[in-house]
């Protein structure tokens, strides 16, 4: 933001390109596809700041309060907020949608997006010009106007939810929801246009975190030796494995109409497990559950961090915020899932940095 706010038109060099005047309601017209009915639909719940990068009202808001920040987003609601980590997510999401109308027109078994946030109404108007400034397809808003919108998830039959706020969405997790924490991203991404790819860990993201209170209790030998005598008794499931069931669902249509080789959803399992010890479990509890994985990753516990940067995934979900920053660190988009035996010292971090000269700029034209 290099211009200072005037009261009649506040700054942009993207701003939203609005219909003229004498434009009327008939030649104004929307071509955006129908939202499917909840209970049909895979929902996703994303909150404002993991659409959105809103780093620099969010430091507004620390700093100055509420109503400045209020402020500042009514002064700027007609300037495009830019992309948040989830962004490219969504954005997959939508091309999902687009192949499966194209091979079942009347079918509402799609991705529905509800944004769900905090943020007080006088917002919203911002949003939706963002939201449809950069074409995306969410109907449903659930703004809460500073409470928090988790008890409204299971209402929005939501089946994963993504956020910036840690405790948000540990609250999630405890109410048995899919729910993962984003981070800002500092690098530009290339990632694919045209299939939507997920990569998840295993313990503690799709199966219990049974093994993994093994290995802090009594070490690897024993948990390789745990494994091993258990390998025929399925892991119990983890607060990931129903959004691995829904993509499981979708992909299967793909395969009725003789597209496994083009599918628009691939799946990965980018595991610490090593093959040979304790790979055999993981793959035999998938398959217990009906469940496939695209690629099963075993790295013996090697860092995740450069098999990621392979597969560029649109979103990667792990447990340990030590591989969670790994990912960071090349570029990744990667989401922590607070779950389990691991997680009283491993608190989701976000390592942020705001956008210098916006945030200095905008103060100094409420002098």
């Amino acid at each position: 933001m290099n211009k200072e706010p005037s009261e009649k038109a506040p700054p942009s060099h993207q701003s939203f390109a609005g219909p003229d005047r004498g434009a009327t309601q008939k030649q104004i017209t929307f071509k955006k596809p129908k939202t499917p009915k909840p209970q049909h639909a895979i929902t996703i719940a994303v909150s404002s700041r993991a659409l959105f990068n809103m780093v620099e009202a969010r430091k507004i808001y620390e700093e100055e309060g509420l109503e400045k920040y209020v402020q500042y987003q009514v002064e700027y609601e007609m300037e495009p907020l830019k992309p948040g980590p989830a962004f490219p997510f969504v954005k997959a999401l939508e091309t999902v949608n687009a192949c499966l109308r194209k091979h079942y027109p009347d079918s509402e078994e799609l991705f529905d997006i509800v944004l769900m946030t905090n943020n007080h109404a006088q917002v919203g108007v911002r949003l939706i010009n963002s939201i449809n400034h950069y074409d995306l397809t969410i109907e449903r808003f659930c703004m809460t106007g500073g409470k928090s919108p988790v008890g409204y998830l299971k209402a929005y039959l939501t089946n994963l939810y993504l956020s910036a706020d840690s405790e948000k969405v540990q609250d999630a997790i405890e109410a048995g929801i899919a729910a993962a924490t984003m981070f800002h991203y500092q690098k530009d991404l290339h990632l694919s246009d045209k299939q939507l790819r997920v990569a998840f860990d295993g313990d503690a993201v799709l199966f219990s975190d049974e093994s993994e209170q093994i290995v802090k209790a009594h070490g690897l030998d024993t948990f390789f030796q745990h494994e091993q005598i258990n390998e025929n008794k399925p892991l119990a499931q983890g607060p990931l494995k129903c959004f691995l069931e829904a993509l499981g669902k979708l992909q299967r249509k793909f395969y009725t109409k003789n597209e496994r080789l083009h599918c628009p959803i691939r799946t990965y399992l980018v595991t610490a497990r090593s093959a040979a010890s304790s790979g055999a479990r993981a793959l035999k509890t998938l398959r217990s559950w009906g469940l496939e994985i695209d690629e099963a990753l075993f790295l013996a516990g090697a860092p995740k961090g450069p098999i990621l940067e392979k597969i560029r995934p649109h979103i990667f979900f792990d447990d340990q915020m030590f591989h969670i920053e790994g990912a960071q660190a090349l570029g990744m988009i990667a989401a922590h899932v607070p779950y389990g035996v691991g997680q009283k010292n491993n608190k989701s971090t976000p390592k942020v940095e705001p956008t210098k000269g916006s945030i200095t700029t905008w103060k100094q034209a409420k002098r």
